[in-house]
């Protein structure tokens, strides 16, 4: 089963009163390349957090993110009185009072409004309390976007199958139309021979020669072998329940390579229409493989 890289997941799981908060999207990337959000308290977890999303994402952008929604309950603070900078503000006040002779008249109140002077801190939360809470979400989460991208791999799997049956149907035409390209290049060279030399009698022997040099030349059974052969291996992948997306990737780009090659040495203009509408469907299929996983 293919997956798509595009989709949306989310997850919640309550605890405590606190509800948590999972969101993830995921688009096309040549890579595994994850960026997750969290609140300052819980960063200490990033790490094992992303350990977990690329367990269940082998490939493109992932953007995760994780909230904490407390609701009514005040969150706890302590407050912390920064010595250092009320020193630093007296011995200012005293300069200039000594200074300009003026009274050093600097009220509690102004000074606690003093930026800085009294730090607010929010309690740090229990992690190990709250860990299986946020993984919880974020399993929920990825099962979610997991549906999805399996829906979207789905569709495109359907796709795949009904470009890969024109692609075939069509080096089988041109498989069929193979045997027929010597035959016609001896008829349409004795045909030119006998305009050009008129009386002057045929030599068999070198127009045997030449067709046989030109059915070397264009044989092209070596190129449909490999690219029905690479068509075959296709299909195995879609069944495969890993990422596979590079490797169509590459098979798409041996099979154009395979009906370049074949167009080059047929020679035919028949066939040459032919790998042009093949070369269509390839395109679309690569299209589509840019956001398999």
């Amino acid at each position: 089963m293919i997956k798509s890289m595009t989709a949306y997941g989310r997850g919640e799981w309550e605890l405590d009163g606190k509800v948590f908060t999972c969101e993830i999207r995921t688009v096309n990337h040549r890579y595994r390349d994850i960026h997750l959000r969290l609140p300052k308290n819980f960063q200490p977890l990033e790490e094992e957090l992303k350990a977990l999303i690329a367990a269940r994402i082998g490939r493109g952008r992932v953007e995760a993110s994780l909230q904490v929604d407390s609701g009514d309950e005040q969150l706890a603070y302590h407050l912390e009185l920064n010595e250092a900078l009320v020193k630093s503000y007296m011995n200012i006040f005293e300069a200039l009072a000594q200074e300009f002779d003026v009274k050093k008249d600097v009220s509690l109140n102004t000074l606690c409004q003093m930026k800085d002077v009294i730090i607010y801190q929010p309690d740090p939360p229990d992690l190990d309390h709250m860990r299986p809470a946020l993984y919880k979400a974020l399993e929920l989460a990825l099962d979610s976007l997991d549906s999805m991208r399996a829906r979207e791999g789905e569709n495109i799997e359907a796709d795949f199958r009904e470009r890969l049956d024109q692609i075939e149907n069509v080096i089988q035409d041109i498989e069929r139309l193979a045997p027929q390209l010597v035959d016609e290049y001896r008829a349409n060279l004795r045909e030119k021979i006998t305009r050009l030399l008129q009386d002057v009698e045929l030599d068999e022997a070198r127009l045997a020669q030449e067709v046989a040099y030109f059915a070397e030349r264009s044989d092209i059974t070596e190129e449909i072998v490999r690219t029905k052969s690479h068509l075959a291996q296709f299909r195995e992948y879609l069944s495969a329940n890993e990422p596979i997306g590079r490797r169509l990737d590459f098979l798409l780009q041996e099979i154009n390579r395979e009906v370049n090659t074949l167009s080059t040495k047929a020679a035919n203009a028949t066939i040459s229409k032919m790998v042009v509408e093949v070369k269509g469907e390839l395109e679309r299929l690569r299209e589509q493989a840019q956001n398999v996983e």
